[in-house]
Formats: C-alpha cells, sequence, structure tokens
C-alpha cells in the first residue's frame, strides 16, 4: 500500500514538473514575442512561430500523464481535483502559446515600418501581462490562494491598459491615414495581450479550486468599456 501511494505521490509531482516546464515556455516564448517587436528582430519572431510547437507537444504530455493516473489510481478528492485542474491548466497554457505566437506574427510587419511610440506603450502592457503570467504559475506552484485571488482581481488592470491603448491608436490612425496598417497590428497585438491576460486568470481559478474545491466565481473584475473615441 505504501508503494501505491508513494507512486502516486511521485506521479503527481511528474505533472506538477510538467505544467511548470510548460509555463515556463509560455513565459519565455512571449517575452521574445514582446522582444521581437520592440527590436523589430523578424528572426526572432520566426523563432517564437516554431517554439509554439514546443508547448503544444507539453499540453499533449501533460493530457497524456493525467489520463494514465486517472485510469490506474483512481483518485478523489484534492487529487482528482489537482488532476483535472492540470488539463485545463494545460489547455490555458497552449492558449496563450498561440497567442504569443500570433504576436510575433503580428510584429513582423511592423519591423519594416517607421516605428512609432505607441509600439512602447503595447511593450509595456506586455510586460505587464508577463509579470501577470509568471505571478500565477508561481501561486499555482506554491498552491498560494491569496496571491491567485489578487492576480484575478487585478486582471482589470490589464483591462484598462488595453482601452486605453485602444483609444491611443485609434485616435493617432484618424489623424493620420498613414499610420493605419500599423495601428491595426499594434491593436492585434494588444488585444492578444489581453486575452492572455484572462488566462492568467483561468489558471487563478483553477488554484482556487485545487485548494478550496469550489469556484472562484464568474464575477472578475473588469475594466470600463470602450467609450467615444477623441477624433472620430
Amino acid at each position: 500500500m505504501t508503494h501505491i501511494v508513494s507512486a502516486f505521490d511521485e506521479d503527481l509531482t511528474q505533472i506538477q514538473a510538467y505544467i511548470s516546464e510548460m509555463g515556463g515556455l509560455a513565459e519565455e516564448v512571449l517575452a521574445d514575442a514582446l522582444r521581437a517587436v520592440q527590436t523589430s528582430d523578424m528572426e526572432l519572431s520566426r523563432k517564437v512561430i516554431e517554439r509554439d510547437r514546443d508547448i503544444d507537444a507539453m499540453e499533449r504530455k501533460i493530457e497524456e500523464a493525467v489520463i494514465r493516473v486517472i485510469v490506474l489510481r483512481q483518485p478523489v478528492a484534492v487529487d482528482l481535483r489537482v488532476l483535472i485542474a492540470a488539463m485545463k491548466i494545460a489547455g490555458t497554457l497552449e492558449r496563450i502559446g498561440d497567442l504569443a505566437k500570433n504576436i510575433a506574427k503580428r510584429g513582423m510587419p511592423l519591423a519594416n515600418a517607421q516605428p512609432i511610440k505607441l509600439t512602447s506603450s503595447v511593450v509595456r502592457m506586455g510586460r505587464e501581462v508577463l509579470t501577470q503570467l509568471s505571478d500565477v504559475l508561481n501561486a499555482h506552484a506554491a498552491r498560494d490562494v491569496d496571491l491567485a485571488v489578487q492576480i484575478w482581481n487585478s486582471d482589470v488592470e490589464i483591462d484598462e491598459m488595453y482601452n486605453a491603448i485602444f483609444r491611443e491608436v485609434v485616435t493617432y490612425m484618424v489623424e493620420d491615414s498613414r499610420l493605419i496598417g500599423q495601428g491595426a497590428e499594434l491593436l492585434f497585438i494588444a488585444k492578444n495581450l489581453e486575452r492572455i491576460g484572462d488566462h492568467a486568470t483561468l489558471i487563478s481559478e483553477m488554484i482556487y479550486y485545487i485548494v478550496k474545491g469550489e469556484s472562484l466565481g464568474d464575477d472578475r473584475p473588469k475594466g470600463e468599456p470602450l467609450g467615444p473615441v477623441a477624433g472620430a
């Protein structure tokens, strides 16, 4: 019996290690995508796009490990919650990888364009989102419910940054039609970042579910809806 319990604990530890590895990959590709946008580095953008396959592979590895443990160990209570959450978190990290890949793709047309100050606003938002992702992965590793709830509540700040960038970019495009192409790419990048922030809050919800055994809620604070754009 002791051997069975020990083997089960090892399985759970291995799955946690896979989540940490996949989370680290997601952080890396997002950081690289932002750096590629900031520095107009086409080659780095291509590398981000290629590395998305590594994240996809990690998701498959986690899914297979979780299914195997459920079939062999028949876990209950908190152990079952850990496994269910692991699959959901893996899916969430895979989507974050896809969004980072999209950011890299959107950044490629900007590489040949004249830099504009709006890019720095988007990169600044990206850094906030990257910090949020790093924090929620740390919260998951530590089962830190308080930090998870804090991140869940703070996503409103990411929403507000997106709204501010949206207004700023659209105003620039209205005032100077030559910036429409660049502005559109920056808006797509900012929207992808806002969605990554949303996915980070989903991981917060999974942490709460693991520890508390119940839902954190569906009334996450959100930024103010977009209003009229100046100059429109």
